[in-house]
């Protein structure tokens, strides 16, 4: 009797599911997971999820990226938390990220301007480089005239050098006058102050 040959096809496994691979006891996996769920806004809550506690550097990364590649309010709000984290490399990775989609971080920076935690603060004015808005200038001018860490406003003074202009000089002024006895800060002023009067149209160097 002649074999029958078999036309059954089986139908293709579906790929596998990179929300449901996040939570793998194989690092390896999630780290593969985490690159793949970048690819569609819909695993943003899961990559949101195991960030808060995934252990491995690599795989950790790996959430960053994808959060990042994401690029909208949403995923830069599950980051921003990642700021105020004791571990350094937690707080460079999420830094990282935010720097990477600038537009999705604006909506947020009003709030982590405000934060209560100084180095928060701080980061949100370095964040502010990297958006290109024409209110920027003002947003960290109307910051340096109510904070009150001399430090932080050396942050925002270093930023506003590169993107304010001459406009930006009272509060300068008023800025240093607030910190009368901190000569790193007021040093951070004068170049700042110079170097928007140099930017000036019509300015001689």
């Amino acid at each position: 009797m002649p074999l029958i040959k078999n036309t059954f096809h089986r139908p293709a496994s579906s790929s596998p599911d990179p929300a449901a691979a996040l939570t793998s006891v194989s690092p390896d996996e999630r780290w593969a997971a985490a690159r793949a769920a970048g690819d569609d806004p819909v695993n943003l809550a899961a990559l949101a999820q195991v960030l808060a506690r995934e252990s491995d550097t690599r795989v950790r990364e790996a959430i960053f990226t994808a959060l990042a590649r994401i690029a909208t309010p949403e995923s830069a709000l599950a980051v921003l938390p990642y700021l105020r984290s004791d571990d350094a490399n937690i707080r460079t990775g999420a830094l990282d990220a935010l720097r990477a989609m600038p537009e999705a971080v604006k909506a947020h920076l009003s709030q982590a301007l405000a934060d209560a935690d100084a180095d928060v603060r701080l980061l949100a004015c370095d964040l502010i480089r990297n958006i290109r808005d024409e209110d920027a200038p003002r947003w960290l001018c109307e910051f340096l005239e109510i904070e009150h860490v001399a430090n932080v406003c050396a942050a925002a003074v270093d930023v506003l050098a590169e993107i304010g202009d001459v406009q930006a000089l009272p509060t300068l002024w008023r800025c240093a006058a607030r910190f009368p006895n901190d000569p790193f800060l007021a040093f951070a002023i004068k170049v700042a102050a110079d170097r928007l009067r140099a930017n000036a149209p019509g300015s001689r160097v």
